[in-house]
């Protein structure tokens, strides 16, 4: 990457100031500096570089309509393929806490969905979305409103919009006035996302348990400790739920591929596969939920065991198997000293899963 003289009448792909640098590799990507450039390259540049390349070459002469709308075909395809990678590049920077490297990612999902489906469509609402929440997360509010304003408006023009946009709306409407310091707003915009969750995927859905968990955060800050430990029970009893039911089911379809071929590889399978994205968002609420029960005043040994659990299978689904062990031993000791002891036999059974696959680190 290279400083080009000429790139000076572009803008740059971060802050639109006139450009004085190009990447040499595509000669597409345009920078007001090398701290911009750099930038872009950690985020999303470097994975979409050479995809750019076909995307702004000319297409060539179709001799018949079939073969012009195959091209065009083609063309939209590798651009929608840009969007999906570009959003879930900033949802994972994200989810691990680097809101400041998503941006550049979430500009790339922005720009190729306004390209795509036009500057009003709601298919444009997620990329307004994940730039608002990579805003807020790095304390840009002012940028993080105006994302959020957009993307408000076309749901508003958009009577048939799917709650599942909606919900997510919602969701950073809340997000923002909770880092703005309306904590009454903020608690207003979560029930409307527990509800329009609750309506698309229902009430016990994994979907549902991000605006229970945002919502507890806010009573937490309103020490409302009661609310917000009620709250939190329904989140881990929600993720728990899932994880023994995608754990058996992944027990029952390597015991089959064992009866089939005891000489073939585990192979993992779950109809209910979790995206990265739900990995990193059950992470991040079970561990900040283990906190809050580890550090309570008043301790209730029986909900920190769940979330434990709730963690070693997570962890377990994801391969992670040290961490897995790990956390499930902690778990397999606490409910040890319970008088109810229903939860040992799952414990010791996911236990006896991890300990069966080959040792490694993740």
């Amino acid at each position: 990457m290279a400083a080009v003289g000429a790139a000076g009448r572009r803008g740059c792909e971060l802050c639109g100031a006139a450009a004085r640098r190009c990447c040499a590799r595509c000669g597409l990507a345009y920078y007001c500096d090398v701290d911009h450039q750099k930038a872009d390259w950690v985020s999303i540049h470097e994975r979409i570089c050479q995809l750019l390349i076909p995307i702004h070459t000319s297409l060539p002469f179709f001799s018949s309509e079939k073969e012009r709308k195959h091209g065009m075909e083609q063309l939209l395809n590798r651009q929608k393929h840009i969007i999906d990678l570009a959003y879930s590049t900033a949802q994972k920077f994200i989810l691990e806490g680097k809101p400041r490297k998503a941006i550049p990612a979430g500009l790339q999902a922005l720009r190729f969905s306004i390209r795509v489906y036009g500057s009003y469509s709601v298919d444009v609402v997620p990329a307004y979305l994940i730039m608002a929440e990579a805003c807020i997360g790095a304390g840009c509010l002012m940028q993080a409103t105006t994302y959020l304003s957009q993307a408000q408006w076309i749901v508003l023009k958009t009577p048939d919009c799917s709650l599942a946009i909606q919900y997510k709306l919602h969701r950073d409407l809340g997000l923002l006035y909770a880092a703005k310091g309306d904590l009454e707003q903020s608690v207003y915009h979560l029930a409307n996302d527990i509800y329009l969750a609750s309506c698309a995927f229902g009430p016990n859905a994994i979907q549902t348990a991000g605006g229970y968990f945002h919502m507890a955060n806010i009573f937490l800050r309103q020490k409302k400790t009661d609310v917000a430990k009620s709250l939190y029970a329904e989140v881990t009893a929600i993720w728990h739920a899932f994880l023994v039911k995608s754990v058996q089911r992944q027990e029952q379809v390597l015991k089959l591929q064992a009866e089939a071929s005891p000489f073939n590889e585990d192979r993992e399978v779950s109809e209910d596969h979790l995206t990265e994205a739900q990995q990193a968002e059950a992470i991040q609420a079970l561990n900040a939920i283990l906190d809050f029960r580890e550090q309570a005043p008043k301790q209730q040994p029986d909900e920190t065991a769940k979330v434990l659990h709730a963690l070693a299978m997570l962890f377990y689904l994801s391969m992670d198997l040290s961490k897995a062990r790990e956390v499930g031993v902690k778990a397999f000791d606490l409910v040890k000293q319970l008088p109810q002891q229903e939860a040992l036999e799952a414990i010791d059974r996911l236990l006896k899963l991890i300990n069966s696959k080959p040792f490694c680190e993740k």
